[in-house]
């Protein structure tokens, strides 16, 4: 062996490790989409992460008919209005299978161009003379004319050196898009897809989203049950909103009973009442209030331990499904709130979400339950856990191994104390909890305490006349 003579250094593994901080804020949506007029069509029952509209636009397309289409509804929303990403979205319409044929008919042609329904397969077309004139058998894409997407439509714009461009009228047929085709079943899958995402993207969606379906007590109840534990181990929430349709609660009184029918008494569901209207668009609640709280998460450095409530949506007004007006009272959304139901108000300032209570309030007591802010700051801290020590795993279980865990774990949440974040916090290994056969076992259990910040749901200003004032001013 060689003789050691010099000077040499070497590492050696730091025993704290640092954290690898869960993301928060981030919706997984389940819905339909105009899959057929985007440029890189998402195959449908697919997750798709998208970072930006353009990206969203590019793999699922875009219409202003949101009520067939659910997915743009919630592009809009959370891009263009909350300016928030990402945004991971499931379409689970596959129009090569969801749709109907249209009879062929005579169309006028103008400018050269035909114009037809958004919802047209441009694949399908059969583009002939018309009036039974004398003809090729059918005229040909690419040649003749050529058929492209431009805002709802699609537009059938005929070649100047085809056979057909100075064709006054054509004869058309075509398959469309069904998307009222969809099932229950089919967005219960696609709400399953969401185990995917670890996988795909790297990431646990942390909220759950249905707009449009999500008032199915059947969806709602998968919604609720996959949010308690995303991959067998990250807790989410479902945003859920109460049907204000034709069947729906038309007024606040009728909600309490609506919200029993659908039985959306879990800790895992946040639920909404009525929709938001922002000019002409109508949003379902559930969709803004994904906007927000990714908002005010990512304005709280990603830690989502502050409520949505009394901050602002991008809404001038409450409506019913079918835009009728809803006008709501303090006391009135205050009842709604006690009902475990989130709404919103406007006073003066412009409208607020306002509500702090998930769905399982009243009947659950449980703090860490009720509250958005502490039960969403449960699962991040449970989140953060499991990612940072998920390495050690299957590492031989030493004493040293043990207070790594623990040093590093009280070290990150007394930094999240010192933010304010949490109140207190502190990590231990307890006998009672750990008993001779686990150990022996491989299976350790750490004890992690730890106390959110509530939010201030009510303050009260007591004032009292004092008339030694009087003494004081007058009497001197």
């Amino acid at each position: 062996m060689a003789e050691v003579h010099g000077v040499s250094a070497r590492q050696q593994a730091t025993s704290v490790l640092t954290p690898a901080v869960a993301e928060s804020g981030i919706p997984f949506v389940v819905g339909t989409a105009p899959v057929h007029t985007a440029e890189r069509p998402a195959a449908a029952g697919v997750p798709v992460l998208c970072t930006s509209w353009d990206e969203a636009v590019a793999q699922l397309g875009y219409s202003e008919n949101w009520k067939d289409y659910t997915l743009c509804e919630v592009m809009y929303s959370h891009f263009k209005l909350f300016g928030c990403q990402p945004l991971i979205l499931c379409n689970v319409l596959d129009a090569a299978e969801m749709r109907e044929d249209v009879a062929a008919a005579d169309l006028l042609v103008s400018k050269h161009k035909i114009t037809l329904p958004l919802a047209a397969l441009s694949a399908t077309l059969a583009v002939k003379a018309a009036d039974g004139g004398e003809t090729p058998a059918e005229y040909v894409a690419g040649k003749d004319f050529e058929a492209y997407y431009s805002g709802e439509n699609l537009i059938v714009e005929l070649l100047e050196e085809g056979a057909c461009y100075e064709a006054a009228s054509l004869n058309v047929a075509y398959a469309k898009a069904a998307p009222e085709q969809v099932t229950t079943a089919q967005v219960a899958a696609g709400v399953e897809s969401v185990e995917f995402c670890l996988g795909s993207f790297g990431i646990a969606p942390d909220l759950l989203l249905a707009p449009g379906f999500s008032q199915d007590s059947v969806v709602a109840a998968v919604m609720a049950a996959k949010a308690a534990a995303i991959g067998g181990l990250f807790g989410a929430k479902a945003l859920i909103d109460i049907d204000c349709g034709v069947e729906g609660a038309k007024t606040y009184a009728d909600v309490l009973a609506a919200k029993n029918k659908a039985n959306l008494v879990d800790e895992r569901q946040i639920v909404c009442w009525p929709m938001l209207r922002l000019g002409d668009y109508l949003f379902h609640q559930s969709t803004q209030l994904a906007g927000l709280i990714a908002q005010v998460d990512t304005g709280n450095g990603g830690c989502p331990y502050e409520s949505p409530s009394n901050k602002n949506y991008q809404c001038d007004g409450l409506v019913l499904a079918d835009g009728a007006e809803v006008r709501l009272t303090l006391a009135q959304a205050n009842i709604l709130n006690g009902q475990g139901v989130v709404t919103a108000i406007n006073r003066g300032s412009g409208w607020q979400c306002w509500g702090d209570w998930t769905a399982c309030y009243p009947a659950n007591r449980d703090v860490k339950d009720y509250f958005i802010p502490l039960s969403r700051m449960f699962d991040w801290v449970g989140k953060t856990l499991i990612n940072t020590f998920w390495h050690k795993l299957d590492k031989p279980m030493t004493r040293r191994l043990v207070d790594t865990i623990l040093d590093s774990c009280n070290i990150w949440l007394a930094g999240l104390v010192g933010s304010g974040y949490l109140l207190g916090a502190r990590a231990e290994m307890l006998e009672a909890e750990n008993p001779l056969t686990s150990l022996m076992a491989g299976r350790i259990t750490l004890h992690i305490y730890l106390t959110p910040p509530s939010p201030m749901v009510s303050a009260e200003f007591l004032l009292e006349y004092d008339a030694s004032y009087v003494s004081a001013a007058l009497q001197g």
